[in-house]
């Protein structure tokens, strides 16, 4: 119905069906390529929620469901790389909107939003963007005729604005919204819901004189045998907000609070794909600062010394083994990229970060954070050290 709705108004969406055999699978794949974002039909967090990169991975994650039939569909999509994750919390009254806030996400699309790192004020989304977001928001929220909190998530690729989904509720960025805008969401929504007179609130995001960072807690230290990697099933168990002066500030203090620290004895890495080490090049250097010994597996470590950067190379099965050099405390970072989503590929990195966390590492699997993180770190040289950040 919703979908139906979105497209009566003109506003557009990844493509999808909801398929009740095999064969309607394997149709809208043949159409529409792969990755596909699969979805049993009724789970919440994203339970059992997988994209498929390969026939081989589809094959595994539906296995991984009820049978497909009219009684238990399954929602598959068509999953965009590379693309931003936008979320827009506000209240509305009788289809009005009384105010609207628009936050982004640092990782790519296809971290579950309760897992992903969020911005508020957005610091990298063109005017035009939020612009298009506002307007689908209006268009919605006088649709569905809401009448409180609402929360609805986008995903953007340059200027091209799609809806994933909208929640009639509070969501969990609420009190996060609500703390660095100085508005509370909660007490305004309430007013609304009782039937109270309220006035439009109007906010110029630009006067807002800090930055809040909303980062994720998890606990796979407590769950042995747990593949700490995120992805578009929710996985943490707890969220921290920082506010900062500026954008890096905050990034460095909620990076702190949920237990990832500079690297004092080493760093491993493993990049990804080529086009993400291509991408990493652009903090190469705010690493190589940190002066601490840089491993890497193969295929990372030729590329950094065709660039002219020392590197010891490590292997996944045969030595020096990757995971040894976890395992002897030659490191206490780890930087481990995805080359793909197929399951091979996540089982070839998943020994290495099941073994950092078991060893007590700091531990970044997006590329995205990655680099936010590390780009941070060289921009706030003003505050001479991290622990001068925190004691602030």
């Amino acid at each position: 119905k919703f979908s139906a709705m979105l497209d009566k108004l003109g506003i557009d969406q990844p493509e999808w069906i909801s398929a009740v055999s095999r064969a309607e699978i394997e149709k809208f794949i043949e159409k529409m390529g792969f990755p596909v974002l699969i979805r049993p039909s009724f789970v919440l967090s994203g339970t059992l929620m997988n994209i498929a990169n390969d026939k081989e991975s589809l094959e595994h994650y539906l296995s991984l469901t009820k049978d497909i039939s009219a009684d238990f569909p399954v929602v598959i999509s068509k999953f965009i790389l590379d693309a931003k994750e936008i979320e827009c919390d506000g209240v509305a009254k009788d289809g009005e909107v009384m105010l609207s806030l628009v936050t982004e996400h640092i990782e790519n699309a296809g971290v579950h939003s309760g897992d992903a790192t969020m911005v508020f004020p957005s610091q990298k989304i063109y005017t035009r963007t939020v612009n298009i977001i506002k307007d689908i928001v209006r268009k919605i929220v006088k649709d569905l005729n809401l009448n409180g909190p609402f929360n609805i998530q986008f995903i953007a690729k340059e200027n091209d604005v799609k809806v994933i989904e909208c929640n009639a509720r509070a969501s969990r960025s609420f009190p996060f919204i609500s703390k660095v805008s100085g508005v509370n969401l909660a007490e305004l929504s309430c007013k609304v819901m009782n039937n109270e007179r309220v006035k439009k609130i109007l906010i110029d995001e630009s006067e807002i004189p800090y930055v809040g960072v909303k980062a994720s807690m998890f606990s796979f230290q407590r769950l042995d045998g747990a593949d700490p990697v995120i992805g578009v099933e929710m996985a943490s168990t707890g969220e921290v907000g920082c506010l900062g002066d500026k954008f890096d500030h905050a990034m460095l203090l909620s990076m702190e609070a949920t237990q990832i620290r500079k690297p004092k004895k080493g760093v491993l890495i493993s990049a990804g794909r080529e086009k993400d080490k291509i991408k990493f090049m652009e903090v190469i250097d705010n690493l190589y600062k940190l002066s601490v010994p840089v491993y890497a597996t193969r295929g990372t470590a030729k590329f950094l010394e065709d660039r002219g950067y020392k590197v010891e190379t490590v292997h996944w099965n045969r030595n020096p083994r990757a995971v040894d050099i976890i395992i002897e405390g030659k490191v206490d970072f780890v930087i481990n990229i995805n080359k793909n989503l197929s399951v091979d590929e996540l089982h070839n990195n998943s020994e290495i970060r099941k073994m950092a966390v078991k060893c007590g590492c700091s531990l970044l699997t997006n590329l995205e954070k990655t680099i936010a993180y590390l780009r941070a770190y060289d921009s706030y040289d003003e505050l001479q050290s991290i622990d001068h950040c925190i004691s602030l």
